[in-house]
């Protein structure tokens, strides 16, 4: 029992933290160029990211499996250099979980540095700060609650998900097993005992991860 506890909780918690760790520098850089920019196109870059939000997961993951399948355009230039395919492997379920938690941290960062008064920043640029410098130092620093609640939405996306996950890295016992499909597998095989073990951790680390979302965005309101 504690080994099938043990493997699809590990491998989850480490395809989510790789995942959130991308999302957090993928998420921010197009948070800032979105809240900051205009430019032509600007409305379909936005759709482009949330799109993954509002498609189903299973259509998601179709997808990912078209675009990094050995005959796909990213995976066959990866096999053909490497001979390796990434399908059915824990890193094909970092990508679906990047792709799926991405439009939440964009979402939420977004607003966030929408919401930072511009004349802090314009202060920064008449005493000669570079625009870079002030994003870093300045623009961020005051939307950081928001980016660390987008940070955390995206972590717990990640833990939970499974569709796209399921398209692309499949069900492997020890190699791909996360805890979403553990717990479909469980239900499957008729082992209520596991599943409800499964469940009840997950559930708790949705819950902590909502909980600290929540005081968060209270505190950042304030």
């Amino acid at each position: 029992m504690i080994e099938q506890i043990w493997f699809p909780l590990s491998i989850t918690l480490k395809i989510a933290v790789i995942s959130t760790l991308a999302v957090a520098l993928a998420g921010v850089i197009i948070s800032y160029i979105l809240a900051r920019r205009d430019f032509r196109g600007k409305w379909l870059a936005d759709i482009f990211v949330t799109l993954p939000l509002v498609l189903p997961p299973t259509v998601t993951g179709y997808l990912l499996v078209v675009l990094l399948g050995r005959n796909g355009f990213l995976g066959s230039i990866l096999y053909n250099i490497t001979g390796w395919s990434i399908l059915f492997t824990w890193e094909a379920a970092a990508i679906a979980a990047f792709i799926v938690s991405i439009p939440l941290m964009v979402k939420t960062t977004t607003a966030a540095i929408e919401a930072v008064d511009r004349d802090f920043e314009y202060a920064a640029f008449t005493l000669g700060r570079k625009e870079l410098d002030t994003a870093l130092f300045i623009t961020l620093p005051l939307a950081r609650k928001g980016i660390l609640a987008g940070i955390v939405l995206s972590f717990a996306r990640a833990v939970g998900e499974f569709g796209a996950t399921l398209m692309v890295a499949g069900n492997i016992p020890g190699r791909t097993n996360t805890m979403s499909i553990s717990i479909y597998s469980a239900f499957q095989a008729g082992n209520s005992e596991l599943a409800n073990m499964l469940v009840i951790i997950l559930v708790a680390i949705s819950f902590l991860s909502m909980a600290v979302t929540a005081k968060l965005v209270n505190s950042w309101r304030i």
